[in-house]
């Protein structure tokens, strides 16, 4: 007599259990696509700058816009963020369909463009109180502390200053700290707008040596609260080594440019980019802090045992080599506009140096997810009684 209702009460309880447990699950990424590139040439002048070294980018759906940082130091013009129009209304992305539409410079506490050389602008993400978020590297040979700064969205203007700790303060010895262009380039708020990560592109120096061609490097992942405005945990991120086929000229740089938060419980997108001597090796990981190490209390990983410390689970999604372009310096990305099928859209954006022989080069790919909702109505399917 107690078997038929036991056939409702368990589906119940099963899926009072995963609905729990899906409204907080992690956006699953089934596959990515690529929808295609355009490129700003080198040299393109707009509103008196120089349209270049966009290192980081963010979306604002409100308006449609795109921010994207300049991590030029003052050298060319004062240190600012490009608003771009980038138009994915065919579902694919051409030549012509990426325009900047303003320019803003970033003012510090006086109100005033940050001085020649006292910024390495390279991080940026928007908040939901339309201000954004900016990473700098700052500068070790010259001592300029790296810097996570807040600034309102219209006028440029300090907002506020998140605290950097020492361990990661540049060192007239040498001896702690990031490493010379090595340090805050990526920056990332989760949507409920309560946590942001940056990440050092290479271990800080009392963490360990920085990526030689076959060796990775032992990033660290920061985690501030944007409630408290203090950094909270920190991980353990192991970029991936990658060995040059053919270096004749010397020149290897290998790291962590860029995160992307694609939920709130941890999961990411990262970049690994690698300039090998002959062009660019750049990957796209799925990353996750689930079962990682919280370091935050360790002033040095290098003193303690490697079985200690779990470092971020990652995936590898796509190595770009596979894609039919050549790659720029790529080092910013940010989820986009919705595609025409409802699909998310991925957005990766080049730094060119500054230099004649780059581009500023913008990749669009369709990510095709699948949201918890649709994961549970599924499953429901399975669990369908057939009477």
């Amino acid at each position: 007599m107690l078997r038929r209702p036991l056939v409702f009460i368990i589906p119940l309880i099963i899926i009072s259990f995963l609905f729990t447990n899906f409204a907080s699950a992690s956006l699953m990424i089934n596959g990515i696509e690529f929808i295609g590139e355009a490129t700003l040439p080198t040299g393109l002048i707009f509103q008196k700058t120089e349209v270049g070294g966009l290192s980081g980018i963010t979306y604002d759906a409100k308006s449609n816009l795109y921010y994207a940082i300049s991590d030029d130091r003052g050298q060319k013009a004062p240190p600012r963020f490009y608003t771009l129009t980038i138009d994915l209304s065919k579902g694919k992305l051409t030549d012509n369909d990426v325009i900047p539409v303003s320019v803003t410079n970033l003012l510090d506490t006086n109100n005033r463009p940050f001085a020649v050389d006292t910024t390495d602008t390279e991080g940026i993400a928007l908040t939901d109180k339309d201000t954004i978020f900016v990473s700098s590297e700052g500068d070790v040979d010259k001592l300029v502390n790296p810097f996570i700064k807040e600034f309102a969205l219209a006028s440029g203007q300090t907002i506020t200053t998140l605290p950097v700790l020492d361990k990661f303060l540049p060192d007239s010895q040498k001896q702690k700290g990031i490493r010379n262009n090595l340090a805050f380039e990526s920056l990332t708020i989760t949507p409920n707008q309560k946590f942001l990560f940056t990440a050092t592109e290479n271990a800080i120096i009392q963490d360990g040596k920085d990526a030689k061609p076959g060796v990775g490097s032992s990033s660290r992942i920061l985690e501030y609260n944007l409630l408290t405005k203090q950094l909270e945990r920190e991980f353990l991120y192991q970029t991936q080594p990658v060995t040059p086929f053919f270096n004749f000229t010397g020149n290897f740089t290998s790291g962590l440019p860029d995160l992307l938060a694609l939920d709130n419980e941890g999961h990411f997108l990262s970049i690994e980019r690698s300039f090998t001597g002959l062009g660019f090796t750049i990957f796209l990981f799925e990353v996750s802090l689930e079962k990682a190490t919280n370091i935050r209390n360790l002033d040095s990983i290098a003193k303690v045992q490697p079985d200690k410390i779990k470092p971020v689970g990652k995936k590898l999604l796509l190595d770009l080599r596979t894609l039919d372009v050549s790659l720029d310096n790529i080092e910013g990305m940010t989820l986009g506009a919705k595609l025409p099928d409802g699909q998310s859209s991925l957005i990766l954006i080049s730094d060119n140096n500054f230099n004649g022989l780059q581009k500023t080069q913008v990749l669009a790919f369709k990510l095709k997810t699948e949201s918890p909702l649709a994961k549970l109505t599924k499953f429901l399917g399975y669990l369908r009684p057939n009477f």
